[in-house]
């Protein structure tokens, strides 16, 4: 915790007085004097800033008040924002943390008695070498800690031991020459690594360490599929057919999913209470934008704190400051939240979408694929198959293409527990052999010839024939799949209609085609509720029976009753009862819709 300061027990004189024997035994040592000039050296400069960056970083600064100016000031520079006390107020003051600055008088302190800029990497040096003896200091208290529990001897022993790799490993991925010269490669070493040798993570998408981006349009389920992916990596279970691994430590930052869609699609998987493994979720975490070296410095944090080897990003525009079409924006998502991952060896996945032009990947500025190993696209194809395909790549490593099918089971009103779940498309081959699966009835009805567009009456007429018995719900399952499948062929959508209708054939999409008053027809996946706030709405369109075009009529089944008045289809109790009009186009009920001057002749002689 920032505003914790950890004090060590006070050692006393020899004589016994109640005066401690050195004033350092009562507070952990910090140089609150250089931290305050260079405070008041940053708030004035950008090269200060920066210059001191290589030295220091936040972790260093002793004083939360600081630290807090060394965060904003670094999220102003990191957007090319002036410097000046006043401004840099006005931002603490936006975070609502003006308080924390003794509203706002440490900062005009600090603004006007500061160091030229150039001084200000002499300081910040001495802020270094004082949070190294902090460091050892906690590290001694630790010890003195665990003996006061009877700690053994081992344990004694792995305490100094994470210690003095945590001191190395600072050194060598830390700031100012050892950083530097931590860069250069050692040829031998290098040379005698087998970097092909190295396992890929589980489901063969992406290697430890590196970073990927998964790009797709809103229909296509991008964080269904990666939450099931992290869920089953952090649990160790298999994944896309790939064979099991031990747990890994997963982070995922999600600003796109409310947390009911969460839960609900977790519980699908087959994960709750005591079964979420190595995975740490961020609900909409109050993170700094990533592109700014506030927000990586936050991200870092969570990282620090929860241990992650890999981290998601669900959905990148969400955490940014800049502009998408901006290569600024992504230089700089890549130098304060990217870099310090890599060198870190942390893998990220980041979620994308789909630009207006599908064709060129993902929307907004070419410089954001520019730092990935590996692009990848998810496609929904219809018929709950998708296509996940590889479209960028550094290494070549893995397959480049991987076909998909994504399963989904309900339990009455509920999604079925670990009924939701992507599989390789060949392995769902295999249930088209199971008799009575909605996958062998599509291939039986395939191999008959009936058309791919069919309604569920001529469906089940077939069906019949075929001997195949198959209840109302799996009819009206495989009608939906095959129009589906049908439909994306094709690409015969009418103009404003979404690609696909609403469904219920697997979880994992906004349905498309909810009414613009705000009713929804009902939950169509997990994790999607009535009424979703924030669901782009479009007019509801019924399944084109061919027509051309927005405003085209449909055609019914050939054997469909006409009204004999306005010759539009009868439906419900009026055909059920012999009727052959509608209710208002009977003379007797209803008013006459307009009508051609023929068809007022026929009302007349009636």
């Amino acid at each position: 915790m920032d505003n914790v300061r950890h004090i060590p027990p006070r050692h006393y004189a020899d004589d016994g007085d109640a005066t401690p024997a050195y004033d350092t035994f009562t507070r952990a040592p910090h140089d609150a004097e250089a931290e305050n000039l260079v405070a008041g050296a940053i708030l004035h400069s950008a090269q200060a800033y920066t210059d001191c960056a290589e030295v220091i970083d936040r972790d260093d600064i002793y004083q939360p008040a600081v630290r807090l100016i060394w965060d904003t000031v670094g999220g102003m520079v990191a957007a090319s924002a002036d410097l000046h006390p006043v401004l840099v107020k006005a931002e603490i003051e936006k975070l609502g943390r003006l308080r924390d600055v003794d509203g706002g008088a440490l900062i005009d302190r600090l603004g006007v008695d500061y160091l030229p800029g150039p001084m200000a990497s002499s300081f910040a040096l001495r802020i270094a070498e004082t949070a190294r003896e902090r460091r050892y200091d906690a590290h001694g208290n630790a010890i003195k800690a665990a003996i006061a529990r009877n700690a053994t001897g081992d344990e004694l022993a792995e305490l100094v031991a994470d210690f003095q790799q945590a001191e190395q490993l600072r050194e060598a991925t830390g700031h100012g020459p050892s950083h530097l010269t931590a860069a250069l490669l050692d040829w031998d070493a290098f040379f005698l690594t087998d970097f092909g040798a190295v396992q890929l993570l589980p489901g063969r998408l992406m290697g430890p360490g590196q970073q990927i981006t998964v790009v797709g349009d809103g229909k296509a389920g991008k964080s269904l599929f990666c939450q099931e992916w992290m869920w089953r990596m952090a649990t160790g279970q298999p994944v896309l057919g790939d064979a099991p691994q031990a747990p890994i430590r997963v982070l995922y930052l999600d600003a796109e999913n409310g947390q009911e869609q969460v839960q609900e699609r977790f519980l699908s998987f087959g994960g709750g209470l005591g079964r979420m493994g190595e995975l740490r979720y961020a609900s909409f975490p109050p993170v700094r934008p990533l592109d700014t070296a506030g927000g990586g410095a936050d991200l870092m944090a969570m990282v620090k704190a929860t241990g992650a080897e890999l981290v998601v990003i669900d959905t990148v525009s969400r955490f940014i400051s800049g502009a998408e079409n901006d290569a600024d924006t992504w230089l700089g998502l890549y130098r304060h939240t990217l870099l310090p991952l890599k060198r870190d060896r942390i893998g990220s996945v980041r979620l994308d979408h789909f630009g207006k032009d599908k064709e060129r990947g993902g929307r907004g500025s070419s410089a954001k694929t520019q730092d990935v190993d590996h692009v990848w696209e998810l496609t929904y194809e219809g018929s709950s198959e998708l296509t996940l395909k590889r479209t960028h790549t550094r290494t070549g490593i893995g397959p480049d293409v991987f076909h998909l099918a994504r399963h989904a089971e309900r339990d009455g009103d509920n999604w079925a527990p670990g009924g939701t779940r992507h599989v390789i498309r060949a392995l769902q081959d295999v249930e088209q052999n199971v008799p009575g699966s909605d996958e062998n009835i599509i291939m039986r009805l395939d191999a008959a010839g009936v058309a791919p567009e069919a309604g569920n009456r001529v469906v089940k007429q077939a069906l019949a024939d075929l001997q195949i018995p198959a209840g109302s719900d799996k009819i009206a399952r495989v009608v939906k799949a095959r129009q589906n499948r049908a439909k994306a062929d094709t690409g015969n959508v009418p103009p404003r209609r979404s690609p696909d209708p609403v469904q219920e054939t697997f979880p994992g999409n906004v349905p498309r085609n909810a009414s613009r008053d705000g009713k929804a027809a009902g939950q169509t996946f997990p994790g999607n509720a009535e009424g979703t706030p924030g669901t782009p709405t479009v007019p509801p369109f019924p399944p084109s029976r061919g027509g051309d075009g927005e405003g085209t009529p449909e055609r019914e089944d050939d054997n469909t009753p006409l009204c004999t008045v306005c010759e539009t289809p009868l439906h419900g109790y009026r055909l059920d009862r012999g009727y052959d009009t509608h209710l208002s186009c009977d003379p007797a009920t209803g008013s006459h819709p307009e009508a051609t001057p023929s068809r007022n002749n026929t009302h007349t002689e009636d």
